[in-house]
């Protein structure tokens, strides 16, 4: 295992910067997650660091070794793509025992290592089998014995469960997630979908525009983002912003008709600013609705109610915004009913309504 180290690296295609000028240190047994939407840079910075593409400035480490011009096979990684990419006219054993034989690892080495990645992720009885006599989901695990049969320093991860159906993304989580615990690897994994980057990783590192956002441990940035994107883009659903303006005496802010108190620095910083309004963010779980009116609670009327199980998701109309609110699964709200919606103080994000970026 290494440490893996990103050093102002750039990329660019044609006009496009895809990658620009980012930083990042994974230590050594960390689990990080790329995280952001189609086309942020994740997977173009995660072919950086395999040595997959050329990059146009900056440098990368593995370990103590410069990695930035050597080729991928000298970089000492194992990859695992989105589609697999297992050899079709190999058996399971073939396919998991390639990486040791280009090593020129001894043959009885191989067949341990084979014997014992296959146990890991539960296909050591389809070893004489070959792809096409697999399901979607024991050809991933494949894909995964293969890397892990390497014995790399860095395991890099592009996407891999995203051909999955929703149940078997599931299991795969679990069981992936347990593995890489199990082995202390150190992991940079690419993905789109945040329930996987939350469940999954030590710390989560959002891109957008080929820049990261955020980088920090799973449950700061879903409680703290850093910016209204982060905010926007984490969370089922996401979190709500409202517009609020700070009162002349600088000491609290309206919402519609409602006041809230605010915080002396919070303040500062909005008057710091130059301008009077403000985001409001606030989780759907955070906001507890009421059935009648109370000090500093929001009037609003339920546009919808889904039953969701767990809970009830009430969307809402607040003046001209549309909020999410969860509801407890008993409750009796209904569509067109009238509803408080009281804020829970401490969980309250303020944010630069030009920059997006956090003020608290």
């Amino acid at each position: 295992m290494a440490e893996i180290r990103v050093e102002n690296v750039r990329k660019v295609f044609g006009k496009v910067v895809a990658v620009k000028d980012v930083t990042l240190t994974v230590p050594d047994g960390e689990f990080v997650v790329l995280l952001g939407p189609s086309g942020c840079g994740k997977t173009t910075l995660l072919r950086c660091i395999a040595g997959l593409e050329q990059v146009d400035g900056g440098r990368i480490f593995i370990g103590d070794r410069e990695v930035t011009n050597l080729s991928p096979r000298d970089r000492h990684i194992a990859m695992v793509f989105q589609s697999y990419a297992v050899f079709p006219h190999m058996t399971v054993s073939d396919n998991i025992g390639f990486g040791p034989r280009m090593q020129h690892v001894p043959k009885p080495e191989i067949e341990k290592r084979v014997k014992s990645t296959a146990a890991m992720v539960h296909i050591e009885d389809l070893l004489d089998r070959y792809p096409a006599q697999l399901s979607g989901g024991q050809r991933q695990r494949v894909a995964v014995a293969r890397a892990l049969a390497v014995q790399a320093q860095v395991l890099l991860m592009d996407e891999p469960l995203s051909n999955l159906d929703a149940l078997l993304r599931l299991e795969m989580r679990a069981e992936l997630k347990a593995l890489m615990d199990e082995l202390d690897t150190t992991v940079v994994y690419v993905t789109h979908d945040q329930v996987e980057a939350l469940s999954l990783g030590d710390r989560i590192a959002i891109m957008y525009s080929g820049k990261f956002m955020q980088v920090d441990e799973p449950m700061t940035v879903y409680d703290r983002p850093a910016a209204q994107f982060v905010g926007s883009f984490i969370g089922n659903p996401p979190m709500n912003f409202l517009t609020a303006r700070l009162t002349d005496d600088g000491t609290t802010v309206m919402v519609n008709e409602t006041k809230f108190s605010i915080a002396p620095e919070v303040a500062d910083r909005v008057r710091a600013t130059g301008r009077p309004t403000v985001w409001l963010g606030i989780r759907s779980e955070n906001i507890d609705p009421l059935d009648a009116p109370t000090e500093s609670a929001l009037p609003a009327r339920v546009i919808v109610a889904e039953p969701l199980g767990s809970h009830t998701l009430l969307t809402v109309k607040l003046g001209d915004a549309i909020v999410k609110v969860n509801a407890h699964p008993d409750s009796a709200f209904r569509s067109g009913q009238d509803v408080w919606l009281r804020l829970i103080p401490e969980k309250i994000r303020w944010m630069d309504k030009e920059t997006g970026q956090a003020l608290n």
